[in-house]
């Protein structure tokens, strides 16, 4: 303990004086640290975003200064703030704006016919939405978990909106459906030939397309589809996918896959300082090579840095586009015989993407998920090895979902660090025991215990949006294995929680080359931390994912708390019930309009009259502890009125949109947008 009084005075100075006292300390509960020189911890210092000091309590105190804020943790637990190994925060943004179209447990989709109404609920609660952009759009179904078994069509979709373009996104993020009107606007019928690296499925015995789209097929008509969301709302899906990762207990986030279109959209939002944790983006080597290196940067501006190149071999394994060295076990659709997938790019492109990330000296990751896939991604590395040596820029292969052991072998030889989704037992355990693998190899998938046995050092992903961000899942699933049924996927490659946990902070730490800064607690480290509501060592491992995030803190700063934690939910139940506007814009709503009310339920849901029509929407908790407020698009009624009633409506439905910020004085609630106070309430009830 003395060397960490020693090493904390090196660093930030003696602590006599009150500039060098702490800034915050956390104690009374347990601190996992990650580090494994000293695991445990009783109490953590804080200054200037960094860790000032951490170990006992008595020691840890001596930083104690009259300003330090103490905060006691409660019984609850602090980790290193998690490190997200791969995922997607762009993406993970319209994840979070669109329809969710999750099958249980975290949606409740389960059959094509509550697809469609949540598709048409959606609509409905986001018309202003749809009328911008043109399009009705939905994420994350899965046909292995819907009633049908099959993958929602054309004439599907058309029962949601035969004049709207309707483009849902399949949880894996490789395969999409359209409806007819979609496929009008990309250009797709009878005679469009499927694209290299991708299939436009087509309806039975023809040509003309089902709706149904893989891999370079969906990329493209996405691309398309979406040219209607502008920067603007690019930048409202960055900031959404931040958000999302924060709640989850990341305190850096992953965009695995970034065009140069979407980093610039990235950099902008970071610029303009709306990014609370980091964001670090991988982009695609096979889009523009150049802008790769020519903005590649080993440290964060702005919370935001492109860290290398991505490469993608392959597709999904549960929507059997993965490539592998055999046919799939029983695939569910109209496959050939010895069907086994197919690569998502050429032997030439991938030898030659990998060996000019060696020569550049730059961090190349690859997507590759069947065992043909891993071949030749080794294949790849052998080569480059062969004309540049070895790298120090730690490549890695993200997914490895059908790994063989002899393949892991080779990862270790050659140095390529894997990045695993033991989130799959979970999701999809069954449907690979049942359909992908069989049961023999589906005991092997995310082999996380074959890792353990040769040493190797890996991380686990959630690969958001595929799943939500949700890093209790990610611990639940690479602890126990257990599948949607109950079965567990493969006992043998089981780990331990601590292990389980190194994979989700230090590990990953080091494979972005930021164990230095981030990924356990130590002195000199950011102050970058989760807060559990529980020991994840301590509660039954059949419990982990009950765990719940409580806080997520980025250098020193809370940039997510719980509802039950910061006030929120007082704060909810302090504006719940009737209000009447009493002014907007400064001006006495007597005389410039109709009486205009506002309904807040416990719920969060809220509406009421907008002058002339009835309107719906949804309050936006999740700070209003700290005085923030917002609502989702509002829906309703379509009356007309006289034109100077409707122009005042217009203007309210505006505003109540565009507020940030509220005060309560008493029986009066107002509402600002900025500077201007847009909406003052009086209580009605």
């Amino acid at each position: 303990m003395k060397r960490l009084i020693v090493l904390a005075i090196v660093l930030f100075g003696s602590v006599a004086g009150a500039q060098e006292a702490a800034d915050r300390i956390w104690f009374g509960g347990t601190i996992l640290t990650m580090d494994d020189a000293a695991m445990r911890a009783e109490a953590v210092a804080e200054k200037n975003g960094r860790v000032l000091a951490v170990g006992s309590k008595a020691d840890v105190m001596a930083f104690k200064g009259p300003d330090t804020e103490m905060i006691e943790l409660r019984e609850r637990t602090m980790l290193p703030g998690f490190v997200d190994a791969h995922g997607h925060v762009f993406m993970g943004g319209l994840q979070a704006k669109s329809a969710n179209l999750l099958a249980p447990p975290d949606g409740e989709i389960t059959d094509i016919a509550s697809l469609q109404q949540t598709l048409r609920d959606w609509a409905a609660a986001n018309a202003e939405a749809v009328e911008t952009t043109r399009l009705i759009v939905g994420f994350g179904y899965d046909n292995a978990q819907l009633a049908e078994l099959r993958h929602p069509t054309r004439d599907d979709l058309d029962a949601v909106s035969r004049d709207v373009p309707v483009l849902i996104i399949h949880q894996s993020g490789h395969l999409a459906a359209l409806n007819s009107r979609a496929l009008e606007v990309v250009g797709y019928d009878a005679r469009t030939e499927d694209p290299d690296g991708g299939v436009i499925r087509r309806r039975e015995a023809s040509r003309e397309p089902d709706g149904v789209l893989e891999e370079t097929a969906f990329f493209g008509a996405a691309i398309k589809l979406m040219g209607n969301v502008g920067p603007e709302g690019s930048k409202a899906f960055a900031r959404a996918g931040a958000e999302l990762w924060a709640r989850f207990g990341y305190t850096t986030a992953e965009e695995g896959r970034a065009f140069p279109g979407t980093a610039r959209i990235l950099k902008e939002v970071a610029d303009a300082g709306d990014f609370k944790i980091d964001v670090v983006a991988y982009a695609d080597v096979l889009v523009d090579r150049d802008f790769i290196t020519a903005n590649q940067s080993d440290t964060y501006r702005n919370r935001f840095r492109i860290a290398g190149a991505k490469l993608t071999i392959d597709g999904s394994p549960q929507g059997f586009t993965a490539w592998r060295d055999r046919p799939y076990y029983d695939p569910v659709g109209h496959y050939p015989p010895g069907y086994a997938g197919y690569p998502a790019a050429t032997r030439e492109q991938v030898v030659d993407s990998v060996t000019w990330a060696y020569a550049n000296d730059l961090q190349i990751i690859t997507h590759s998920n069947g065992e043909a896939a891993s071949d030749l991604l080794i294949a790849a590395h052998e080569a480059a090895i062969a004309e540049h040596g070895p790298s120090s820029q730690r490549p890695v292969l993200i997914h490895g979902q059908f790994l063989r052991e002899d393949q892991l072998d080779a990862l270790k030889r050659l140095g390529i660090m894997p990045s695993l989704f033991p989130m799959h037992t979970f999701y999809w355990g069954d449907w690979h025991r049942e359909h992908t693998v069989g049961p023999e190899l589906a005991d092997n998938i995310s082999p996380t215990g074959w890792m353990v046995q040769r040493g190797i050092k890996f991380s686990s992903h959630h690969d958001a949006p595929v799943a939500f961000p949700n890093s209790m899942r990610i611990l639940d699933a690479t602890v126990t294995r257990r599948s949607r049924s109950g079965d567990i996927i493969g006992p043998a490659q089981r780990v331990d929680v601590i292990t389980a946990l190194k994979a989700m902070t230090i590990w990953p730490a080091w494979q972005k080359h930021v164990e230095a800064t981030k990924g356990s607690i130590e002195v000199g480290k950011l102050a970058d931390f989760v807060i559990l509501s529980g020991d994840p060592t301590a509660v039954d491992p059949e419990t982990l994912d009950q765990l719940e995030v409580v806080e997520t803190i980025k250098e020193g700063v809370t940039v997510y708390a719980s509802s039950d934690e910061d006030g929120n939910a007082a704060k909810l139940a302090a504006m719940v019930g009737s209000w009447t506007l009493v002014a907007m814009d400064g001006e006495p709503v007597d005389e410039i309009g109709e009486q205009i009310t506002l309904e807040i339920r416990d719920d969060g849901s809220a509406g009421g009259s907008s002058g002339i029509n009835r309107y719906m929407t949804r309050l936006n908790t999740d700070a209003l502890a700290e005085g923030q407020i917002g609502f989702a698009p509002t829906a309703g009624t379509k009356m007309a009125g006289p034109p100077k009633a409707m122009e005042i409506e217009r203007l309210f439905l505006r505003r109540i949109g565009a507020v940030s910020t509220y005060a309560i004085e008493g029986d009066t609630l107002r509402m600002s947008a900025g500077d201007n106070e847009a909406l003052t309430f009086e209580r009605a009830d």
